[in-house]
């Protein structure tokens, strides 16, 4: 064990919140725990939501301007929890939204190598989520990801 590396402090400059817009108890305490950090560290933050697979089906994409409202509910979803990080003293803060996919994929495949994050946050899916399994996003995203990653409960 080297002590040296015991005794610095772990800290985190780019933080990624991914938020179920469908499931806003799950990502209720997981978007406290990172506002805060982004206001107590003064770190960047950067709020991401994934049109889910499971959301969209064939009669939202044969049908005109479905798919696209779905998309701008979910930017609407990021952009209130945008504007409540900064209202929160957040300085640094970003939104991204992802059309249709599946969200670790998407998450693990595209937002990170976008953002570049140091630290995922995610909240545990509630039961009412349209997720098989509590907590399965969380779970696959910790698996997955080569950086740390938080499921806040």
């Amino acid at each position: 064990m080297q002590t040296n590396e015991l005794s610095e402090p772990l800290v985190f400059h780019r933080v990624l919140l991914t938020i179920d817009a469908d499931d806003p108890n799950s990502s209720l305490r997981a978007f406290r725990y990172a506002a805060t950090m982004a206001h107590d560290y003064q770190i960047q933050l950067c709020i991401v939501s994934v049109l889910e697979d499971d959301d969209v089906n064939i009669f939202d994409v044969m049908t005109p301007g479905k798919l696209d409202q779905k998309e701008d509910d979910v930017r609407h979803v990021v952009e209130d929890y945008m504007t409540i990080a900064e209202k929160l003293g957040a300085q640094h803060v970003t939104g991204l939204t992802v059309g249709a996919g599946d969200v670790d994929d998407v998450i693990l495949e595209k937002v990170i190598p976008k953002f570049k994050p140091d630290l995922i946050v995610c909240g545990s899916d509630t039961e009412d989520a349209s997720h098989r399994v509590p907590g399965a996003v969380g779970l696959r995203i910790a698996k997955r990801a080569h950086v740390s990653v938080i499921v806040v409960r």
